[in-house]
């Protein structure tokens, strides 16, 4: 048999041929893993640099509850204002709701005016006109006292001095004895409602006697 022929026995073993496999001196071992860890330790972590600090999450959510704030207080603000406006709304429509209505009614009171004016004084106290001017003044009377009692108030501004926002003058006449710019007569009453104008009273004016 020659000598360099393998035995039987060793031609048995595998043979390993992966050279990769090959085990690492320690000298080699160690200088590999130190510069990992150098490298790794040497560059920063970059979602820790990412998060925000603790004293920027406070602030952050400081900004956030001052801006909640303000939006709540001009909330509180926005309903504040529709409740008053509503009220408003609300008054009003109680206060002048029936303005339509009484502007309707006021040529009834003005033919009222009328009838009992046309009368003359002479035949005043006749014994079938007295009972109908009697009729008619009680008619214009009642009239008068429910329209009262929903605010409605009548101007008659006799002997008043003359007021632009409740007067219209017709014209103005000179007179000796009235004082100068006021009522001296009334040729159509006016009316307001709850203080507010529904219709100016028409008047004459008295003015000083030209010398």
């Amino acid at each position: 048999m020659n000598e360099n022929q393998p035995s039987e026995e060793q031609a048995k073993e595998p043979v390993n041929l992966d050279t990769d496999n090959e085990p690492l001196n320690a000298e080699d071992d160690g200088s590999d893993v130190s510069a990992i860890d150098g490298q790794n330790e040497s560059q920063p972590n970059a979602e820790g640099a990412a998060e925000p600090t603790l004293e920027a999450q406070i602030e952050a959510l400081s900004e956030q509850l001052s801006t909640a704030k303000d939006e709540q207080l001009r909330t509180q603000a926005e309903m504040q204002n529709l409740r008053r406006r509503a009220e408003r709304d609300v008054e009003k429509a109680h206060k002048f709701g029936l303005e339509k209505l009484i502007n309707g009614l006021l040529p009834v009171l003005d033919n009222f005016d009328r009838a009992i004016a046309a009368v003359p004084e002479a035949a005043a106290d006749d014994e079938v006109v007295k009972p109908l001017l009697e009729g008619v003044e009680l008619t214009r009377k009642t009239a008068l006292d429910v329209l009262k009692t929903f605010s409605v108030d009548m101007l008659e501004p006799y002997g008043e001095p003359f007021d632009p926002e409740f007067h219209q003058a017709m014209t103005m006449i000179p007179s000796a004895t009235a004082e100068p710019n006021s009522v001296i007569d009334v040729l159509q009453k006016g009316y307001t409602l709850n203080g507010r104008l529904l219709r100016a009273a028409m008047v004459v004016i008295a003015k000083a006697e030209e010398t």
